[in-house]
This record gives structure tokens, C-alpha cells and sequence, in this order.
């Protein structure tokens, strides 16, 4: 393909074409946030949920005509008992994930208002509408529609409070988590695909500094691909 089409740096690019899976759409996502440059994904491995369907012939028509996804990542700010930070962005989910055979214990504010006192779980899913049909769906969370300013708050095998399930929020949402006897029981908190262990403290929300634009073709938006999910049997 770049012999057909040649290449370019990334500075002078107009477009980057990602040539891979899901995974790799998230890495290019991640790697180019600040270059404000659309991506247009041609699925080479699994899935390819945020990607166009793989083909040689007419690249530059294909990108012209595509329809443009901008969505707004999340951000994470982590941290450990010992003052050590972390920050990153996250396009599908944060999850927060426990190390060890013990259970993690989670205490859960909403807008700095305490709802869960202690959530014991495996972890917990704060997902976007593109990461609903992910993780989240496999934790028994709900697909979210693109565009609703809405995201999902996930619980990962609960145990107590048993009659709580998750949580449908406003994308305005601050979401603070912090860890219980996170020495005793550690916990690593995952953006995307960066993980951070140990942690004792985290804050999600989302971030409307930074828009990220996906190409689509128009017989394979992401509006199309949640739809087909949420009917799927």
C-alpha cells in the first residue's frame, strides 16, 4: 500500500491509516491525540470494531467520502499511597482491576458525593459509548449509543452491595474512586491498555480539551456496528 500510495511523516500527514485491529486503533489513537488528524482503520485482525473493512483499491475515495466520528476521551488521574501520579487518556474504558486472590474494596463518590461506602467486586468499568460494547458488555454493562454524553459505571463480579448492578452517567460526571486496604489488597487501574498498580486513588471524567476524529465508511458507521449490537441474539 505504500508503494500505491506512498507515504508520508506523521507531521506533514493530512490522515493517518491504521492497518490492524481494534488493539492498534487504540495505540494510533493514543500516539497522535495531539495532532488533531483524523484516523482511518482497515481491519487486519479480529474484530475491527473501529474499523472499515480491509481493501487495496480506491484509498483516497474511501477517506474523502468518509463519515467523521469525533469523540472525547477520558481522563485519568491515578495514584499511589506514596505521592507517585499517573495521568493518561482512555478512548474505550478505565477499569480498575484487582491484583491478587483477595477481593478489591472500592469506595465510590459521584460529584464528590460518597454513594457506595465499600463496593467489594473483582473491579469496576467506567466506559465510553465507544468502549460500551466492549469490556463493559462482557461485565453485563449496557451498549451505549454514540453521541447520548453518556457513560457507564460497570461493576466486575459484585459482591456486596449485591443488589447493585452499575450506573448509566452524564458524561459532565466526576467520577472518584478510591482503593480500601489497597496494601492488603492491591489494585491496578488499566487506560485503555496502561496499566498502573498499586494505586489507592483515581479520578475519571471526560475530557473536552481533546476530540479525536475516526473515518468510517458510510455503510460501517459505529452508529450502524452498537445498533446491530444491541439487537444482537
Amino acid at each position: 500500500m505504500v508503494k500505491q500510495y506512498g507515504q508520508a511523516t506523521l507531521s506533514e500527514a493530512e490522515c493517518v491509516v491504521a492497518l490492524s485491529g481494534d488493539g492498534t486503533m487504540l495505540r494510533t489513537l493514543h500516539d497522535t491525540f495531539d495532532k488533531k488528524i483524523p484516523i482511518y482503520g482497515m481491519n487486519r485482525g479480529g474484530i475491527g470494531f473501529l474499523t472499515n473493512n480491509y481493501s487495496k483499491d480506491n484509498l483516497i475515495e474511501r477517506i474523502e467520502r468518509a463519515t467523521q466520528l469525533k469523540i472525547h476521551p477520558l481522563r485519568i488521574i491515578a495514584s499511589r499511597s506514596s505521592g507517585e501520579s499517573f495521568n493518561a487518556i482512555a478512548v474505550n474504558e478505565l477499569y480498575l482491576l484487582r491484583e491478587t486472590h483477595q477481593s478489591a474494596k472500592i469506595r465510590v463518590k459521584v460529584d464528590g458525593i460518597l454513594r457506595i461506602k465499600e463496593l467489594i467486586c473483582d473491579g469496576l468499568i467506567t466506559s465510553t459509548p465507544t468502549g460500551s460494547t466492549a469490556y463493559n458488555y462482557s461485565a453485563n454493562g449496557p451498549i451505549i449509543p454514540v453521541g447520548s454524553r453518556l457513560m457507564a459505571l460497570t461493576p466486575i463480579s459484585p459482591f456486596r452491595p449485591r443488589c447493585w448492578r452499575g450506573a448509566l452517567l452524564n458524561t459532565n460526571t466526576i467520577l472518584d474512586f478510591e482503593v480500601i486496604d489497597h496494601i492488603r489488597r492491591p489494585v491496578c487501574a488499566v487506560a485503555d491498555y496502561l496499566e498502573f498498580r498499586q494505586v489507592s486513588k483515581v479520578s475519571v471524567s471526560e475530557d473536552r480539551s481533546i476530540t479525536l476524529t475516526l473515518l468510517l465508511d458510510a455503510d460501517n458507521t459505529l452508529e450502524k456496528k452498537i445498533l446491530n449490537e444491541q439487537f444482537a441474539v
